[in-house]
């Protein structure tokens, strides 16, 4: 496995690698790798190619009172866990690396980037864009691997892509949880033993939401209600959000369709947990 921080020396090695006939695949990660993101590697490693991971902190997508300077970064352990996956690459850039001294260009994807967690986290998803963009046009890579865990990330992923005609195929992979239901998150390292019991309240309001649609309520505000009533009434846990959207514009649902998705946010302590379920209707 190679480990490069430069971008000419990324570019060379998938240059090598396409020359060999080889598929480039990209993972994109901020590191402090858990099972969810060794999910999407082994699903890359499955499809075959060239596997490239990034590991890069990305302060553009953090608030000025967020959880940039305490977010983990555990080179060593990530790096581990990457060639235990098989990875060819690892791309470890630094901070003045991907934004160069001035560096004054963004991406924004409008609307989609404005509500629920952009609604929450003003210009967070301007620098999810920023940096994607940026690691699509460094790794150029054919295929790029995303968790559903942060759907409305993955969205404007693909809208962006769309958008800008970038020649990248999206893959989401399904999101990985711990044994009592709890989604996979780096910052679930941040709380504490109690917390964690009231963090399963969004776990706990995606199951109430599927409980009342077998049993035929499917309007989507009595579901968003249902959810939002279970975390409400959760101690230690702070209702952000809980609602049922439409998949591809993220507006909130007034009446059932055959796909919707369950979007719930809340605060535990000083953690911000998000979790998502997609719903199919026959």
């Amino acid at each position: 496995m190679e480990v490069v921080e430069g971008i000419v020396e990324v570019r060379a090695a998938v240059a090598a690698a396409r020359r060999n006939g080889h598929c480039i695949r990209l993972v994109p990660t901020m590191g402090a790798l858990h099972a969810g993101h060794t999910s999407l590697i082994d699903a890359a490693r499955r499809d075959g190619g060239y596997v490239v991971v990034s590991i890069f902190v990305n302060p553009t997508q953090f608030g000025p009172h967020e959880d940039l300077q305490r977010y983990p970064r555990p080179k060593e352990q990530d790096l581990a866990a990457c060639r235990d996956c098989g990875v060819d690459l690892v791309f470890y850039p630094s901070v003045p690396e991907m934004y160069p001294p001035g560096a004054s260009t963004f991406i924004e994807v409008e609307e989609l980037s404005t509500v629920w967690e952009g609604a929450i986290r003003p210009g967070h998803f301007r620098g999810v864009a920023t940096v994607v963009a940026k690691l699509f046009h460094i790794v150029q890579p054919d295929v790029a691997y995303f968790g559903q865990k942060d759907f409305q990330q993955q969205v404007i992923i693909r809208r962006m892509v769309r958008d800008l005609d970038l020649p990248v195929e999206i893959c989401n992979g399904p999101t990985v949880r711990d044994v009592d239901g709890l989604a996979l998150s780096s910052r679930n390292a941040y709380l504490a033993p109690n917390e964690r019991v009231a963090g399963l309240c969004l776990f706990r309001a995606l199951q109430r939401g599927e409980q009342e649609l077998r049993r035929g309520n499917s309007n989507p505000r009595h579901l968003s209600a249902a959810m939002q009533e279970l975390i409400r009434s959760t101690p230690g846990a702070t209702l952000d959000y809980a609602a049922v959207v439409d998949p591809l514009t993220l507006r909130e649902l007034d009446v059932p369709q055959s796909e919707m998705v369950a979007l719930v946010a809340a605060r535990v302590g000083t953690t911000r947990l998000i979790d998502n379920a997609v719903w199919r209707l026959p």
